[in-house]
């Protein structure tokens, strides 16, 4: 049994359909309302940017915490000195120690430096929420449009059909000398006047595939294939009735963004304690091992080690009146956040 080879023009034509059906299956690919919304939630380019954002704010966290920490410190020193004039003293000079050192009395610095941190972390988070709710909702309005486009253009496009078959019958008619040279006219008038609106209905439909598409976070390419999906399911009509006073209540306990605005009040308010701060004194302790050289050769041998241990101590008598300005700062840029919490309340 022999197989006979399969002709070069007809691989060369198999291989051309298949490249020309590929975007056509890749357009029939159907899409439900909520896998729409997983897909956006996972690719929006607003909602990555805010998924960042609490990302940054959790490292910002870490970073504040680390003041309550205690903190390892190395340093070393090695200096060769040239000597201008006849001395016993050693012309080398170096030293190298390890310390530890744990901050003791901050004014409530540090305390507040965290709670701004964990503050701003839910800020994020809350934000990223309010972010979500919004892509969703758009995303779920422009899916109903499109559901309701692609109604409008298959009613125009059997619109459009009735009108033709219309004109048709009315050309039947004249030959036939049934009726007169008007009623063409007018069929074909009336056809001419429904050609638009299937142009318009198309029009209105492909805006909405790339609504849904930027919604989605996925590429429309070019004009000719910005139908990428098929929507699934159609747009009914259902009756809602929803309450005011209960919509106000359940929207002022559980809208992101009333939370958030409350959260700037608190974050200013913990910055007014860091600003008072800086005129406070601050303390912190230390513990090491140190290696050092000495230079005077009667007070002893050049390579001299030991143990530390110490206290480190600052205090600002006067800044320039540097704190007070930032503490006006800080109440005002709170007066303000107070206001935009009244202004959504």
């Amino acid at each position: 049994m022999h197989n006979t080879p399969m002709p070069r023009g007809c691989v060369i034509l198999i291989l051309l359909l298949a490249s020309a059906l590929a975007p056509l299956a890749r357009a029939q690919r159907s899409l439900s309302l909520a896998e729409a919304v997983a897909l956006a939630k996972e690719r929006n380019p607003d909602i990555i940017i805010a998924r960042k954002m609490v990302e940054a704010a959790r490292g910002d966290y870490i970073t504040a915490r680390a003041g309550r920490l205690p903190s390892v410190l190395s340093t070393g020193l090695l200096r060769q000195r040239e000597q201008q004039e006849s001395s016993n003293l050693r012309n080398t000079d170096y030293s190298a120690s390890l310390r530890v050192v744990q901050n003791v009395y901050t004014s409530g610095a540090v305390p507040a430096r965290i709670s701004i941190a964990r503050l701003n972390e839910e800020k994020r988070a809350l934000e990223l929420q309010a972010v979500t709710d919004r892509v969703t909702m758009d995303l779920r309005l422009a899916y109903y449009e499109l559901l309701l486009n692609r109604a409008k253009v298959g009613v125009q496009r059997d619109s459009l059909r009735v009108m033709q078959d219309e004109l048709r019958s009315q050309e039947e008619r004249f030959v036939a000398g049934t009726v007169g040279e008007l009623n063409v006219r007018r069929a074909e008038v009336s056809l001419a006047n429904e050609q638009p609106q299937l142009v318009d209905a198309e029009t209105r439909l492909q805006n909405s595939y790339l609504r849904v598409n930027e919604l989605c976070g996925v590429g429309s390419g070019t004009s000719r294939s910005v139908a990428t999906f098929s929507p699934v399911g159609e747009l009914r009509y259902r009756a809602a009735r929803p309450d005011l006073t209960e919509s106000l209540a359940y929207a002022s306990i559980h809208r992101p963004e009333i939370r958030a605005r409350q959260i700037d009040v608190e974050i200013e308010a913990q910055q007014e304690i860091i600003d008072r701060a800086e005129l406070k004194p601050r303390v912190e302790a230390f513990t090491g091992y140190e290696v050092y050289s000495e230079r005077d050769p009667d007070v002893g041998p050049e390579f001299n080690h030991g143990y530390v241990v110490g206290l480190n101590a600052a205090w600002y008598i006067f800044d320039g009146h540097a704190t007070r300005g930032r503490i006006m700062a800080t109440r005002a840029r709170r007066a303000a956040a107070e206001q935009a919490l009244q202004a959504l309340s």
